[in-house]
């Protein structure tokens, strides 16, 4: 225990880059990592928040991410979520590394969310362009995420945010300076409507916009969220997309994205909304004249796929 490797954010990022991340997530699902057997997250009541707990399983490594959420911390220029990944052998159940868990969440959400998207835009040749218009809403750590990891996929894509601040908004481009970024604040609904790829990033309680100004042929991806009273997107949007989730399991217990609009009874049908496993070996089709709509809340198996491939890639380093 006292030669516990502990990596830090920066070398998190480092080691991690999206284009891994995405390739590591990819590779995960195609090679048995199965959604709906994902362990539920734990929930428990914190001074002005809440802890969360996310225990994973995997045949090499098994992890646990501790977290804090603490909704009043933005406000206060501090993180709203910070924590530690515990990355244990399966064999031995033995800790083997600590990671620092804020910098690994504002990683993987974003490289999940970009598999599902990616992968979304190939099972409709030629809907998605190769410069895709894409429309932010949000301003904060997982606007920024979401930017560099969808460049990470169309590098050639042009990007709009959308957010409540006009100075977070504002701060957001300026580390973007390369690509400018517009500001469609004044202008929503114009915005959703030119679209190519929508990415919702936010905190939201309500819909961001009316569902029925999506582009028949745009990729939305609801992320910003978690808990059934919590949406981003509204009942319009789902009727009318090809929906994909992270596991049917978790969108049904969480996503309130989707509490509305679908009944115990569709998550039980043969229509039920796919998962990402299934999405990534190809077997989601997308229909003509439907919008596609991706909309996840965090899941155990992300963080530790994405954890074993820091802890993996040092230790090939070391043996360089």
């Amino acid at each position: 225990m006292t030669s516990l490797p502990y990596f830090d954010a920066d070398e998190i990022r480092s080691a991690l880059p999206y284009t891994t991340a995405i390739a590591a997530i990819t590779a995960g699902l195609r090679s048995g990592v199965d959604p709906e057997c994902d362990s539920p997250r734990l929930f428990s009541a914190a001074p002005g928040g809440e802890f969360l707990l996310m225990p994973a399983q995997g045949s090499e490594f098994s992890g646990v991410k501790a977290l804090t959420v603490a909704p009043q911390n933005p406000a206060r220029n501090l993180a709203k979520i910070q924590g530690v990944y515990i990355l244990y052998s399966s064999d031995t159940l033995a800790p083997v590394a600590v990671l620092e868990g804020a910098s690994l969440t504002a990683i993987r959400t974003p490289a999940v969310t970009l598999t599902a998207v990616s992968h979304l835009a190939a099972a409709a040749p030629g809907l998605t362009p190769q410069a895709p218009l894409v429309l932010v809403y949000g301003a904060g750590v997982q606007a920024a995420g979401h930017i560099r990891a969808a460049r990470a996929v169309f590098p050639a894509a042009r990007f709009a945010v959308i957010g409540r601040s006009p100075e977070r908004v504002t701060a957001l481009c300026a580390e973007f300076p390369k690509l400018d970024i517009a500001d469609h604040g004044a202008m929503p609904e114009t915005a959703v409507s030119a679209a190519d790829i929508i990415l919702c990033t936010t905190s939201a309680c309500a819909p961001l916009f009316d569902g029925s100004l999506v582009r028949e042929t745009a990729i939305v991806a609801a992320v910003g969220t978690h808990g059934r009273d919590l949406r981003e997107v509204d009942d319009v949007l789902v009727r009318r997309s090809d929906v994909v989730v992270e596991g049917r399991a978790s969108a049904a217990r969480e996503n309130g994205n989707l509490a509305t609009a679908l009944t115990e009874a569709d998550w039980a049908a043969p229509t039920a909304p796919r998962n990402l496993r299934e999405l990534v070996s190809g077997e989601v089709t997308r229909r003509t004249g439907r919008p596609a709509l991706y909309t996840g809340v965090g899941m155990s198996w992300e963080d530790l796929i994405c954890a074993a491939a820091v802890f993996s890639a040092a230790e090939q380093s070391t043996r360089r």
